[in-house]
């Protein structure tokens, strides 16, 4: 059987970009750590009640951090925790959710944030909220009957 020349070529160069590849993507997972988001932090969802931050959600002030405020957020069968929060204009928030159940979506719409919340796993964000009014939270990942009750609302007021 005879083979081009070109073809060798090719071949050639695709199992070359083929090897390269697997080593860029080996090196950056086992030799750098590199993990995905939501496996730096975990939490058991049996408890999230009593564990600190979760068992006070809403909008907290934050001093000697990169961002002013945290927002802790508990998504639970249909419900997000808490219903309502006011954030002042301009204020650089850290948005922490978990969930104690089942699979929820976590999105602010008119913003960038979206996450998924997974039981025993929890979610950050950092966002500045620049723009005054009423973003919606909605849960945009399916998680039963009551799925599309599910929300919350996040008020940019001046102060």
């Amino acid at each position: 059987m005879h083979v081009h020349k070109f073809e060798k070529i090719w071949l050639t160069f695709g199992v070359a970009m083929l090897l390269v590849f697997l080593t860029v993507i080996g090196v950056s997972a086992f030799y750098l750590g590199n993990k995905p988001p939501s496996c730096l932090a975990t939490i058991d969802p049996e408890k999230v009640d009593t564990q600190a931050p979760f068992n006070e959600p809403g909008l907290k002030k934050v001093e000697g951090k990169e961002w002013d405020y945290e927002l802790v957020y508990v998504a639970s069968a249909f419900a997000y925790q808490p219903g309502e929060v006011e954030v002042p204009f301009g204020a650089k928030v850290k948005v922490i959710a978990t969930t104690k159940d089942v699979i929820h979506g976590f999105q602010v719409a008119g913003t960038n944030i979206n996450m998924m919340l997974e039981p025993g796993y929890i979610s950050e964000h950092i966002a500045t909220f620049d723009k005054t009014g009423e973003y919606l939270v909605l849960c945009n990942e399916y998680c039963g009957v009551g799925h599309h009750m599910m929300m919350s609302k996040i008020k940019v007021v001046e102060q």
